[in-house]
């Protein structure tokens, strides 16, 4: 067996073997909730860091994109009855349509005026899910989502929905690793650097910045959906500005550019403040400790791009075979 496939093997063995019997032996809802919750949060960072760190488009709007595949699937759940199988790709292809529609008008704008455009829609997709009453029942919220179902069979367990949560988190992951590591995220590095030079060799930069915006906002809507099946209920407060900056903060301290890195990031941010605890009204001075800490000493971030493609490069055999150059992805 090759080395990328024993370190893939590694790691689904760890996320759907080792974890799942940790948890049994736990024996505690609460510490499912924790695991699930942790998986979202990496879905969201990663999906974030594909535009922000790959792309370099900073978008302070990621949250909103979170919120309207979650309800999304809250609402086609509640008054359709539709079950996850399909409330899932759908939340996820609706989320991608909002996407494109933001992205359409503002692949122009550069810089902070772009991160400043999405941070207004952003606050325009909040506040009308917080007084859109009759449609989304503002902030009373939606309850009674219906619970996540394999092709009609329902996941009762903490452990069914664990392991559904699990691999949705693992083939999101995936495949926006595999564009990363790509010609295609070869390219997105190009527009990233200097567009312009990349538009002078060819590359439709604007075409380009629309597709990693919808499929970035399809993998947030993906998210979504799983947090409105898996919580029951949601409302506009899950949705606030204040996440959208949970997740760039995932991003920048695991490391922008890098999958691996919004991995971590998300996972020590998520996970954090569960383990402060017992510190009280303390745990959020240190969680803002540690993530000032982690950008001062490590201002690339944990696991920096740079660190995440040698990685690739050498532990995956990930290098163009057959030349003696090795200088990409397959």
């Amino acid at each position: 067996m090759s080395r990328d496939k024993i370190i893939i093997a590694a790691i689904l063995a760890t996320l759907l073997v080792v974890i799942p019997l940790i948890l049994e032996s736990l024996g505690s809802t609460y510490f499912y909730s924790i695991a699930v919750t942790a998986l979202i949060w990496v879905i969201l960072a990663v999906s974030m860091n594909f535009i922000t760190g790959t792309t370099g488009l900073l978008t302070l709007g990621h949250g909103a994109f979170y919120g309207i595949g979650a309800y999304t699937a809250a609402l086609l759940s509640t008054k359709l009855q539709l079950s996850f199988m399909i409330t899932l790709p759908v939340s996820g292809i609706v989320a991608a349509l909002a996407g494109i529609a933001v992205a359409l008008p503002t692949m122009r704008l550069v810089f902070i005026y772009f991160a400043v455009a999405t941070l207004a829609i952003g606050e325009i997709i909040y506040v009308t899910l917080l007084n859109w009453v009759s449609f989304t029942r503002g902030p009373m919220g939606i309850d009674g989502v219906l619970p996540m179902d394999l092709f009609g069979l329902e996941m009762e367990s903490n452990l069914a929905i664990y392991m559904m949560t699990a691999v949705i988190t693992a083939i999101s992951v995936y495949v926006i690793y595999k564009l990363t590591h790509s010609y295609y995220g070869n390219a997105l590095r190009s527009c990233r650097e200097d567009d312009q030079c990349a538009e002078a060799m060819g590359i439709n930069v604007v075409k380009l910045k629309i597709q990693v915006f919808a499929v970035s906002t399809f993998f947030a809507g993906i998210a979504g959906a799983v947090w409105a099946h898996t919580s029951g209920y949601i409302s506009p407060d899950n949705f606030k500005f204040s996440e959208s900056i949970l997740v760039l903060a995932m991003v920048v301290v695991g490391g922008l550019g890098s999958v691996p890195g919004a991995i971590i990031g998300s996972l020590l941010l998520s996970l954090l403040p569960e383990v402060a605890r017992d510190i009280g009204d303390w745990r959020q001075m240190a969680v803002g400790m540690v993530m000032f800490l982690s950008i001062l000493f490590l201002p690339k971030g944990i696991f920096g791009e740079i660190s995440a493609v040698d990685f690739v490069r050498r532990q995956l055999g990930a290098a163009w075979p057959g030349t003696g150059n090795k200088v990409g992805w397959r």
